[in-house]
């Protein structure tokens, strides 16, 4: 696959803060590409100034191989975190007007169909619930057929069943051959959206590649979860990695039945433990020793 986006070693200084620390990633055409981490990470930053948002200290951004200028703007489709829509005007009129900003333009029904904007048409956008909303945003940045779509933390704020309706708006958009970039702190979301990834923390990229990828090169066994309020003791004594979360102890083993028996003595009550697969969270956690949510 082509080489969609490229940044190059991006620098953001601040007065007293360096806030992207030399970032350099590719973005491969049809794929959706999650840039992670938690709030001051860097990543709405990064992707600020890969839109042209926010002017760089260094380093550039490429466009299928080109110093990304004219061809890039008419060509990529942003939804912003933080978007004002005009009072008093419809959806309609509201895609009408972002849509005639561009030369290159989507057709009206495609994109109304695609966001599922049928019934809220003639709708003031005052009157929007949270889910709508990020709807007509999507619908806004899809006017100019856009080839690369900008994502940022596009869920934020939505009760659990319209985050999970916007994931199967995106996951559409890609199935139509848009390149995504997707900024998220749900790790949920990101494994089911994202063909690949890259984590932020502290302004740097401190891992990429596909989740399964990362997850397999990461560990080798599954996690047992308990809450710290049930051990009688500490664990001092357990051979297996133990880490302590929002009041949660964790024990990575590649032996649950050892791990279970040398539990067994310093825990109150065994009905509270889980067993599961190692996530994304699980990763960052480990990587960098805060949660993605902090």
């Amino acid at each position: 696959m082509p080489i969609a986006l490229e940044a190059r070693n991006i620098r953001k200084q601040y007065p007293g803060v360096l806030a992207v620390d030399g970032v350099s990633f590719s973005v491969r055409e049809g794929i959706c590409f999650g840039l992670l981490g938690p709030n001051g990470a860097g990543k709405t930053t990064t992707v600020e100034i890969i839109e042209g948002v926010t002017a760089a200290s260094s380093g550039e951004v490429y466009y299928y191989g080109e110093i990304a200028g004219a061809r890039f703007r008419q060509e990529a489709g942003i939804q912003f975190q933080n978007t004002a829509l005009q009072d008093n005007i419809t959806v309609r009129e509201t895609i009408e007007m972002f849509r005639a900003l561009y030369d290159r333009q989507a057709e009206m029904d495609e994109i109304i169909e695609q966001c599922s904007l049928g019934e809220l048409l003639d709708r003031d956008n005052r009157k929007l619930s949270g889910g709508q909303r990020q709807r007509l945003l999507l619908a806004v940045a899809l006017v100019n057929r856009p080839r690369l779509i900008f994502l940022d933390e596009p869920t934020t704020g939505l009760d659990p069943q319209a985050r999970r309706n916007f994931w199967d708006l995106v996951q559409s958009i890609r199935a139509g051959g848009s390149t995504i970039l997707l900024t998220t702190h749900y790790m949920d979301e990101a494994q089911v959206l994202c063909d690949e990834i890259a984590i932020m923390d502290a302004g740097k990229i401190i891992t990429q590649g596909t989740p399964d990828e990362l997850l397999q090169k990461q560990y080798d066994g599954l996690i047992i979860e308990l809450p710290i309020s049930d051990l009688t003791d500490d664990l001092s004594g357990i051979e297996h990695t133990v880490f302590e979360n929002l009041g949660i102890i964790e024990v990575v083993t590649t032996d649950v039945s050892e791990s279970l028996q040398q539990l067994t003595p310093h825990v109150s009550n065994l009905n509270q433990i889980k067993i599961r697969q190692p996530n994304l969270e699980d990763l960052f956690l480990d990587l960098t020793g805060h949660s993605l949510r902090e």
